[in-house]
């Protein structure tokens, strides 16, 4: 019953990022939408972290698997894609580095900022 509730929370914060996305005139996805509202729930104790975590860990858990369609659609348009295929992968490999790297930096970042403030010296 516990994940019921808890992927229920989640369900209706999602739905609320349709609507947003329907009330709006941006061209934000509604799943974007839903992310900041729980975001904001999360930040403003509207939600406790306790109140969706087991749902959350298991839809992460299973995330792979929610990726099949995709990747079904994609290879139903291979012929289209394959002429572009290079560029495609190489955009989507040097993202992922960029991507990669700014994450680290910026957690580098936040946790010798952490530290500072405990008056903790980092060996670097």
């Amino acid at each position: 019953m516990k994940y019921l509730k808890q992927f229920g929370i989640i369900i209706v914060i999602s739905f609320m990022g349709e609507l947003l996305r329907e009330l709006l005139p941006f061209s934000v996805p509604g799943s974007i939408y839903g992310l900041v509202l729980m975001l904001l729930a999360l930040f403003t104790g509207v939600l406790k972290v306790s109140q969706v975590k087991d749902t959350s860990g298991f839809l992460l858990d299973i995330m792979p698997v929610l990726f099949i369609p995709s990747t079904v659609g994609l290879m139903d348009y291979f012929g289209v894609l394959s002429d572009i295929i290079l560029p495609v992968l190489l955009v989507c490999i040097l993202g992922t580095i960029l991507v990669m790297g700014v994450t680290g930096r910026v957690t580098q970042h936040i946790i010798i900022s952490m530290d500072k403030q405990k008056g903790r010296e980092i060996n670097e």
